[in-house]
């Protein structure tokens, strides 16, 4: 991505937005920002978003290795998700792109 070589700005972009791009995916990692939680916690942070999707999107979020998931014991077994350094690395990119969505207009509306 350096120099003025479009090809490689081109191919970093594809690869962050296959995954950011996302349904969903930006707004859960956006809503870690703030730190841990629990899937509940996280389901009322992303409105609208169902318990499987969710759940699939965590799944992919850790494989990239963006969340971890941590088991909580209990009684009641608790599972909590946070940012790995890696995710954590995100938020400026996600607060400069929310600040842009804000003083953006529409072009719906």
């Amino acid at each position: 991505m350096g120099g003025t070589d479009p090809t490689g700005f081109d191919e970093a972009l594809t690869r962050v937005f296959a995954l950011l791009g996302k349904r969903w995916t930006g707004v859960i990692v956006g809503s870690l920002c703030g730190g841990p939680a629990r899937f509940a916690e996280i389901a009322r942070a992303v409105p609208g978003i169902t318990e499987g999707m969710l759940s699939a999107r965590l799944r992919e979020l850790q494989d990239e290795g963006i969340v971890e998931r941590e088991v909580i014991p209990g009684p009641p077994v608790a599972t909590r998700y946070r940012l790995t350094e890696r995710g954590r690395s995100l938020e400026p990119a996600l607060l400069e792109l929310a600040r842009w969505a804000e003083r953006t207009p529409d072009p719906a509306s």
